[in-house]
């Protein structure tokens, strides 16, 4: 029997330091979303900068398709809730505008200035504000804390309206973080100032899913153990509350690579969202 124990809860959720090459993002991410923005601002198929809320950062960009869209899918960013906005991630919006669909990338407002569960809130705001302007099915996806947050989403306490809600045909998390107990343990939390009684609101591995809920839970097989721990843990305990579920590990991917599939409409990670 092998038994195993977390002594380093900063390292566990650390990436770039145990990546090789890991100093390169987010910059590495800059100069490709900024060509796509171009290239479809050019093509006026790209509306940027949509206002959803009060905040500075209350905004959305929708990418458009050729034609009439398929339905809307929305990508939520990562960053541990405490850093980076949209502008990283537009080329990421490729392959499935490429396959029919719009796709709008929110920014919200980052801790310390709101809180987990206010950044929840401000998400299902700008899912409801894309879905007024966009018809058809919804499709969710997020990348780390955006994983988080897109499962929070089709949890039974989601803040979306049920109109949005039954919307929803498909949430594929990447890299997620579900349970938010672990980072109470980091030096982050110092910041995010994460409590029991949050953690246990606002983690979706603690909460039951929507009905109806379908999820992919999608990670890098080469990221820090906790990552494909979280990954695994969401898919597991849904399954057991009635959702529809799955959790792959891609291999040779860690956690800011995993999620280039989303630029290309024949990668297995755009068409699982699609599917």
């Amino acid at each position: 029997m092998i038994l195993h124990r977390v002594e380093n809860w900063d390292d566990a959720y650390s990436n770039g330091p145990n990546i090789p090459g890991g100093e390169r993002w987010p910059d590495a991410w800059v100069a490709p979303a900024e060509a796509y923005r171009e290239e479809l601002k050019v093509a006026k198929r790209a509306k940027l900068g949509v206002v959803y809320g009060d905040g500075p950062r209350n905004a959305f960009d929708l990418f458009l398709p050729e034609g009439k869209p398929q339905g809307l899918v929305v990508f939520v960013h990562g960053g541990f809730w405490l850093r980076l906005e949209r502008s990283f991630w537009s080329h990421l919006a490729k392959g499935s505008v490429d396959s029919g669909w719009a796709v709008a990338m929110p920014s919200y407002t980052l801790a310390p200035d709101i809180r987990i569960a206010s950044i929840t809130r401000e998400v299902g705001t700008a899912i409801e504000k894309a879905a007024g302007m966009i018809p058809g099915a919804i499709r969710l996806t997020g990348h780390s804390a955006g994983g988080h947050l897109v499962t929070r989403m089709i949890s039974a306490t989601s803040p979306l309206p049920e109109a949005v809600r039954k919307r929803i045909a498909n949430t594929v998390s990447i890299a997620g973080v579900h349970d938010l107990r672990p980072l109470m343990n980091t030096t982050m939390n110092a910041t995010l100032k994460i409590d029991e009684a949050e953690a246990l609101a606002e983690s979706p591995a603690l909460l039951r899913p929507m009905d109806g809920a379908r999820l992919t839970c999608w990670v890098g097989a080469a990221e820090r153990a906790e990552f494909v721990r979280q990954n695994a843990l969401l898919a597991n305990v849904w399954t057991g509350l009635g959702a529809e579920t799955a959790a792959y590990e891609e291999p040779n991917r860690h956690h800011f690579n995993v999620i280039d599939g989303l630029a290309d409409a024949s990668h297995p990670l755009t068409r699982s969202l699609l599917a």
